[in-house]
């Protein structure tokens, strides 16, 4: 094989890694510089790529170590079967690439994930050492997420944990049959007995942390994982199921979702073609109500239809509350926050602010539009002073009265 330079290496493994959904950099912790030490940091402003909760932008180099592999996982661009232009980084080369792309202002930090080469071991090896010599020969104080290997031994995957400020282990598909059928090298129990031990860890370091002032920090920024839709029969409400116990028995902080697409030279097993990203959105959607608007697994299941897939045409939120019309209309007057936040078109912010302002004086639907987007949408579910939709909740029409314009939706359908 011929030698490749190292640009040619970064343009190779930085397309490979654009599969990896879950590398949002929420939950970093802040380091300062006295005295003039330490470079990076994901403190203020950001350029692009990555989002936390707060809305802030941060920006990361995003590459495999490499893209050679041992695993023959169908769904994989870069399984060991695939006939893709293979490259590999050294440690050292990915350290100097964070550094000299953070120094020209591109980057904040580093998300590295990984082919396994050799063996897990030696793999995980690899990529703890690029954290390493980042945090304690350079004091790199940027953030830096590492996708750790679930086969590898517990130590090394621990040692992660002390460099990154995020680790995430990809449990790939909704189903343990999926991923025996489609990932037969990989194994859906020691996928969660990493995460199991991961969240032990982290629990762990919080603990010390809270007793002991100087206790080594670990993992900030918590675990998250990635879920591939759509490559094998899961309906949403299979997936919704698997993430809601993730959840639960994790303490994740994100579950990201990724629209199977279709891969070069594909295995006979796969599906011809993506589903639509609509679906992939839904599916966000009903995370974002599962772990902020009090929706379980089982509400969320509702919403879906005999086959247990979310109606693409409108969001999973709507579709609840218009299977269950007999709660509304809620009185925004007087209804709890758990209720509140059953309405199609009131966010949590506009939910705590209505209860802080009727403290002082009774709303009128004036009040609740200055508090939302859309109060055409809130409009059929809630009771106001001066508002009461008679009629207009049992009305058959209501759902294609509320569904987004289909020029809307088609932005999601490519």
């Amino acid at each position: 094989m011929a030698q490749i330079d190292l640009l040619q290496k970064l343009e190779i493994l930085a397309d490979a890694a654009k599969y990896d959904a879950s590398c949002a950099s929420s939950g970093t912790a802040k380091r300062d510089s006295r005295g003039g030490r330490g470079i990076g940091s994901t403190e203020g402003m950001g350029i692009c790529h990555a989002y936390a909760p707060d809305g802030r932008c941060i920006s990361l180099l995003k590459v495999l170590l490499t893209n050679h592999c041992v695993f023959d996982c169908h769904y994989c661009i870069n399984r060991k079967s695939s006939n893709v232009r293979r490259a590999r980084f050294t440690p050292q080369e990915v350290v100097e690439l964070t550094l000299s792309f953070y120094r020209r202002n591109y980057v904040e930090g580093l998300f590295l994930s990984s082919g396994i080469v050799k063996s897990p071991d030696h793999t995980m090896e690899q990529m703890v050492e690029v954290a390493r010599i980042l945090r304690d020969e350079h004091d790199f104080r940027g953030y830096i997420h590492l996708k750790t290997i679930p086969d590898a031994a517990p130590e090394l995957i621990h040692q992660a944990g002390l460099y990154a400020d995020r680790v995430s282990i990809n449990i790939e598909l909704p189903t343990d049959s999926g991923l025996k059928r489609l990932a037969p090298d990989k194994d859906a129990g020691r996928i969660e007995q990493a995460m199991g031990g991961m969240t032990s860890s982290i629990r762990e370091a919080k603990d010390e942390k809270r007793r002991f002032r100087h206790a080594p920090r670990f993992a900030p920024g918590g675990q998250s994982t990635q879920m591939i839709v759509g490559a094998d029969a899961a309906t949403d409400a299979d997936i919704v199921g698997k993430v809601d116990r993730l959840y639960r028995a994790f303490g994740l902080r994100r579950v990201y979702y990724s629209a199977f697409s279709p891969i070069p030279d594909a295995s006979a097993v796969l599906p011809l073609k993506r589903p639509p990203l609509v679906r992939e959105h839904r599916l966000y959607q009903t995370d974002w109500l599962m772990r902020f608007y009090g929706y379980d697994a089982a509400d969320v299941a509702q919403a879906t239809g005999e086959d247990g897939m979310l109606p693409l045409d409108i969001d999973p939120k709507l579709a609840w509350a218009l299977k269950f019309r007999e709660y509304f209309p809620v009185d925004v007057n007087g209804s709890s926050r758990e209720m509140l936040l059953r309405v199609p078109g009131l966010g949590v912010r506009a939910v705590d602010n209505i209860l802080a302002s009727r403290r002082h004086r009774r709303l009128r639907l004036d009040d609740v539009a200055k508090l939302t987007v859309s109060v055409a949408k809130v409009r059929p579910f809630i009771v106001a002073a001066d508002w009461r939709p008679t009629l207009l909740t049992d009305r058959s029409d209501l759902r294609i009265l509320l569904a987004p314009k289909r020029e809307q939706l088609e932005l999601f359908v490519a």
